[in-house]
């Protein structure tokens, strides 16, 4: 009988607590450097930075104590990067980078100072750009992610990230100059 035998390893199922208490010594251990990690890589809020590592720690409990990762930094990082990633193309979708100019909207344009002004002129420039050219804007210039990483995403070349973003760049730059 095949995988019946001396040389197949039984793993104890772990109980609640000793998950539990591998996940709080994992948070202990690993929270502030992938705090330290998100904030510096993705240049988020703090806000968000907490949140994304609250998540990702949620994520982190489905593996059972025998399967913790030998490098859970790596696995970690891994699992927040793309919880922002998902964060990041939702606020997209939904219009998230609208909310701020909205609110600024409602203030009239002669309560705003010069340079809230300038970033208003952006986010709507941005805004409006086509879906495609938006998204890789973004995912660019917001998360820091690079050319590659985003084709990966997106499942596009990274010949047409390049040439996408130099579209947006051009659209935003016309947008602005009028």
């Amino acid at each position: 009988m095949a995988g019946s035998g001396p040389d197949k390893k039984e793993r104890p199922v772990a109980s609640g607590a000793q998950t539990s208490s591998a996940l709080d010594e994992l948070y202990r251990r690993h929270a502030g450097w992938l705090g330290r990690m998100l904030a510096w890589r993705l240049r988020a809020t703090p806000l968000d930075v907490d949140d994304i590592v609250q998540e990702t720690y949620v994520r982190m409990a489905r593996y059972a104590a025998q399967e913790a990762p030998r490098h859970p930094r790596a696995l970690l990082l891994r699992i927040a990067v793309n919880l922002a990633r998902d964060h990041m193309r939702r606020n997209v979708v939904r219009g998230g980078l609208a909310e701020g100019a909205h609110q600024q909207d409602d203030a009239g344009y002669g309560a705003i100072a010069p340079d809230q002004h300038e970033a208003l002129e952006l986010k709507q420039a941005i805004l409006a750009l086509p879906p495609i050219y938006r998204d890789v804007f973004v995912l660019s210039r917001f998360t820091g992610l690079t050319y590659e990483e985003i084709a990966s995403h997106a499942g596009i070349s990274v010949k047409t990230v390049e040439w996408r973003m130099s579209r947006a760049l051009a659209m935003c730059a016309a947008r602005l100059r009028d």
